[in-house]
């Protein structure tokens, strides 16, 4: 599991954690300069818990009173507050506000919010702004007053327009809902993406066509479309729903894959369309094992330095969170990246984007030479996972569509590894398309 941060019953060393000298003291790793840097703002509550969501969201009803937008902003200042020491100077290239439904929060919350991220962090003058919406919390111009507050990209949890569809996932919003959060994006922002799922309890061929055909009639500049999955402790793990067997799942991707293209949008990321220009900053930092710091309830970080790799995680409980945050003790657990994980968890990333990597890249964002790669590589190549094309890896049609098998041959010897995948937003593998 690497170098665990030294804990206590109070939680982890956090004098130690806050000491930027304690982590650029000499080690194993050589990083020649480190990664691009993001920040993830984690807003953690729902109208309502979805039976096939494991992110950490929490149910905030109306019987509940009004949500605690004031008192959690001010957490998330101390948080941000504490952990500026271990990015202090680094250019900021993204944020993403996510959850949970951040649209649960006003358009003056999220503006005081990024006022005080920009004041703490140097924001790159183009800097990726992304806010995630639910259609159910969707009122006239407020998504207008998210452009207002600084927000310069949309993400719409739209996942079906068919409302069946949208009952058999405990979605809060109806198809005509859904159309009308989409329509007010496109008008307020310049790029903007919908979420879509596939392979749905009950869904036919037919009933995904009207959904991607509904979703590019709206012309949005990217489409973010996942295979539902069973994941552990949600209500459809307990609850089994009936899904479409494998081989039709296929023919739904298939479905996908072609109708976007023929809009002229390029699958750039496994789960992941775009128009030219419009691809996820964010996401594609995740892929490309950028660095990305994380506040909020159970917010995981990466963080590199010249000899180290870093991760840590928050407290997930929000309640919990607030109050340790305010503590200046919002991280719960942490560790260094042990060696022998870093060339698995870099794969784990890379290999979800088309393009692959370069291989100059690996040795930049893990600070291990390239013969750590090579032998995974020469079984990759070996097994027609994998193309090499001068100095540049990506997987080739047959690894896209089996990225288990490919990324498991990045494995330590021991096959054990505690590595994580885009702040866990991410599968730690990936279900096969094909």
């Amino acid at each position: 599991m690497g170098q665990p941060l030294s804990a206590s019953k109070a939680g982890l060393d956090l004098a130690k954690l806050g000491e930027a000298a304690h982590w650029l003291r000499p080690g194993t790793l050589q990083l020649p300069a480190l990664p691009p840097l993001s920040l993830y703002v984690h807003l953690p509550w729902c109208l309502k818990k979805c039976p096939y969501c494991d992110f950490n969201s929490h149910a905030w009803g109306s019987d509940k009173g009004e949500l605690p937008q004031a008192a959690y902003l001010q957490a998330l200042v101390a948080d941000l507050q504490q952990s500026l020491p271990l990015v202090w100077g680094r250019p900021v290239h993204s944020v993403f506000l996510g959850g949970g439904t951040p649209s649960l929060f006003e358009p003056w919350a999220i503006e005081q919010l990024l006022g005080q991220i920009r004041a703490m962090l140097p924001l790159v003058p183009d800097c990726e702004i992304t806010l995630e919406a639910n259609p159910g919390t969707f009122e006239t111009d407020r998504f207008h007053g998210y452009r207002a507050a600084g927000v310069t990209r949309l993400s719409v949890g739209v996942q079906s327009f068919h409302n069946d569809s949208l009952r058999a996932l405990g979605r809060v919003h109806d198809a005509h809902q859904a159309v009308a959060a989409v329509q007010e994006a496109a008008q307020a922002f310049d790029t903007f993406n919908i979420d879509l799922m596939y392979a749905l309890p009950g869904q036919t061929l037919s009933a995904l066509q009207h959904d991607l055909d509904t979703a590019l009639g709206l012309s949005p500049p990217h489409l973010s479309i996942y295979h539902l999955t069973i994941e552990p402790n949600t209500w459809f793990e307990r609850h089994p729903p009936v899904l479409p067997p494998e081989d039709e799942a296929c023919d739904m991707l298939d479905m996908i894959t072609q109708g976007t293209a023929e809009q002229g949008m390029a699958r750039y990321e496994v789960s992941a369309y775009a128009q030219r220009g419009h691809a996820c900053w964010h996401n594609t930092n995740y892929w490309q094992f950028g660095d990305y710091l994380g506040i909020g309830a159970g917010a995981h970080s990466k963080i590199s330095f010249p000899h180290r790799v870093l991760r840590l995680i928050r407290y997930r409980d929000p309640a919990l969170y607030q109050k340790q945050a305010m503590l200046g003790q919002a991280v719960s657990q942490g560790n260094e990246v042990a060696r022998k994980d870093l060339a698995f968890e870099f794969a784990l990333n890379a290999f979800r984007l088309k393009s692959g990597f370069a291989l100059t890249d690996f040795s930049a964002r893990t600070g291990l030479p390239l013969s750590a790669l090579e032998p995974a590589l020469a079984q990759a190549q070996q097994r027609g996972l994998i193309e090499q094309v001068d100095q540049r890896v990506k997987p080739s049609e047959r690894g896209f569509d089996f990225l288990n098998d490919l990324v498991e041959l990045f494995l330590p010897p021991d096959g054990k590894t505690t590595a994580v995948s885009a702040a866990q937003e991410q599968p730690l593998v990936f279900k096969p398309t094909h």
